[in-house]
Formats: structure tokens, C-alpha cells, sequence
């Protein structure tokens, strides 16, 4: 009994040595002031080869789009909508759809109008990761943008 407690120990010990939790993307974020009233905050993602994240623009039945929430404040309001550059555009089978996505690096961009003394814009993104093989579970991290002076 103890010779197959111990080797079921050591096919445990050595299952979790291999097993890797997969993190293709990083995120960064900045912000700059245009004036008093008014900033921009950056949201960048890089992307490892091989793997993409879905635009803020993706049809019904089709992968999670990348989105993002800010945080309500007295101290800040939203001007428009999130801004991301062009996209790349293509046919996923896994989807039975086209996709919008980017590859290595993308920045989005949300201007903000300034009502008071703002030390931070804050909020929570969403997005799926994929890659030719698989798809990663939708993941929400939470963000913090400084705002300097």
C-alpha cells in the first residue's frame, strides 16, 4: 500500500511540474494629459507569436471580443467609445465566421474628460486568446492608469 501511495505521489509531483498555466498576453498601460480637462489612457496588449486577441467589434456566436470598463468617478468622464486601430479580418472555421483580431501588439485608446483632482483612471478589460490549436478561457484583469500632474 505505501509503494503505490508513494507512486501515485511522485505521478502527481511530476503531472504538476509539466503543467503550465499559458499567459500569451501582457498588458501595459500609460496615460498622457492633453490639458487640464482632458487626457488619454493607453491600453496595450503584446501578443506572443502565434496567438491573437478579438477586436472590440465581433459578430454574435463568435469568439469573447475584447472589451473594457471603467470604473464610474465623479472625478472623470468617458468621451466616446474605446478606439482600436485597424484589425485584421479572417475566416475562423472553430467560429464559422470572420473574425476580426490583432497579432503581436495592440494599443486601444479611451479619452477622458477631467472634472477634478484624477490620480487614476481605473477599470476592469476582458479578452479570449487564441491560437491555430486552442482557445484560452476569457480572462478579466483589472487595471490602474497613473495620471500625472
Amino acid at each position: 500500500m505505501k509503494k503505490i501511495l508513494l507512486l501515485m505521489t511522485v505521478l502527481l509531483i511530476s503531472a504538476a511540474s509539466y503543467a503550465q498555466i499559458e499567459s500569451p498576453v501582457k498588458w501595459s498601460y500609460a496615460a498622457k494629459k492633453l490639458s487640464n480637462n482632458e487626457a488619454v489612457v493607453f491600453l496595450r496588449a503584446t501578443i506572443q507569436d502565434g496567438w491573437h486577441i478579438y477586436s472590440l467589434n465581433v459578430g454574435d456566436g463568435g469568439p469573447i471580443k475584447t472589451s473594457f470598463k471603467f470604473t464610474p468617478s465623479k472625478e472623470y468622464a468617458l468621451v466616446g467609445n474605446v478606439s482600436e486601430p485597424a484589425p485584421i479580418k479572417k475566416y475562423e472555421e472553430a467560429f464559422k465566421m470572420n473574425v476580426t483580431y490583432f497579432e503581436k501588439t495592440v494599443t486601444f485608446q479611451q479619452k477622458v474628460k477631467l472634472k477634478g483632482n484624477v490620480s487614476a483612471i481605473k477599470g476592469q478589460l476582458e479578452y479570449m486568446t487564441c491560437n491555430d490549436k486552442k482557445c484560452l478561457p476569457p480572462e478579466d484583469v483589472d487595471f490602474s492608469i497613473p495620471l500625472g500632474k
